[in-house]
């Protein structure tokens, strides 16, 4: 029961990895941690740099706050800069000026997620879809508003729904690994995180994820060899030392000093 109830606190303190799929509304995002995102060809492209599209769709938007696609795409952008109470803001508005646009509704409830309404966030999301149509990223961000709420279970039954949708998606199976983590069953999140880092389409973060589990579990040496693989000197080197530090701080299980925050919830964008 410490155990649980220790990694319930460390989960919801802050964020160590989040995995993004396929955006809510095919908006693309930076993730939430590393605040960075790749170098890519299309680097004119607003969405290379979260700052600078955040300067572009906040014009759009101010010359026409009831433009649903600039609302969409601002929201989205001031959640990569981790403006979360801001762009919450601006989705609730939207979503008021436009009450039938679910990729609206699927955003804002997005952001009150982000910004830690868990409730509030999934009855919005709720209405984002419907069970005649349902939409597996939907389903698998409400399961982690659930899993915030302590609903373990229930959570597991909407990432079950979301897995019949897209089965083996590593994002939804990342979510329900940390869901796992947060009621204390370190061998079964594990299981589960292994399974989504050896679908061989996991975002990197998945393997982050499953060291930390390994390395709670006290394999440290197995969690160095999994956060370091298949990567450069100093990407691995660094990987390592933020295992070491999240492992050394005093709220982790097995000891040591200060307060750590082991992983968050992660889910599709």
């Amino acid at each position: 029961m410490r155990l649980q109830s220790s990694l319930a606190r460390l989960l919801a303190s802050a964020a160590v990895t989040a995995i993004l799929a396929a955006g809510l509304g095919g908006c693309q995002t930076t993730s939430d941690i590393t605040g960075s995102l790749s170098p890519s060809p299309k680097a004119e492209s607003p969405e290379s740099d979260p700052r600078r599209a955040v300067e572009i769709y906040g014009e759009r938007y101010r010359a026409d706050p009831k433009d649903a696609a600039a609302a969409l795409a601002y929201g989205q952008a001031l959640r990569a800069t981790g403006q979360r109470s801001q762009a919450a803001a601006v989705l609730e508005q939207a979503t008021i000026a436009h009450p039938g646009n679910k990729e609206l509704m699927a955003g804002y409830g997005r952001a009150l997620a982000d910004n830690g309404n868990f409730q509030q966030a999934f009855d919005v999301l709720a209405r984002a879809h419907t069970p005649a149509n349902p939409d597996w990223r939907i389903l698998s961000v409400q399961g982690t508003a659930l899993d915030q709420l302590g609903k373990h279970d229930e959570a597991r039954r909407y990432y079950a729904s979301a897995l019949k949708i897209m089965p083996d998606e590593p994002s939804v199976l990342s979510n329900l690994g940390l869901s796992y983590v947060l009621s204390g069953e370190l061998p079964k999140a594990e299981e589960v995180l292994r399974k989504a880092y050896g679908t061989g389409r996991a975002d990197a973060r998945v393997r982050q994820n499953l060291g930390l589990v390994v390395g709670l579990q006290g394999r440290f040496a197995e969690a160095e060899t999994i956060v370091k693989a298949d990567l450069p000197a100093d990407e691995a080197a660094a990987n390592v030392a933020y295992l070491k530090q999240m492992l050394s701080r005093k709220d982790n299980p097995r000891g040591g000093a200060g307060r750590v925050p082991v992983a968050s919830l992660s889910h599709p964008d």
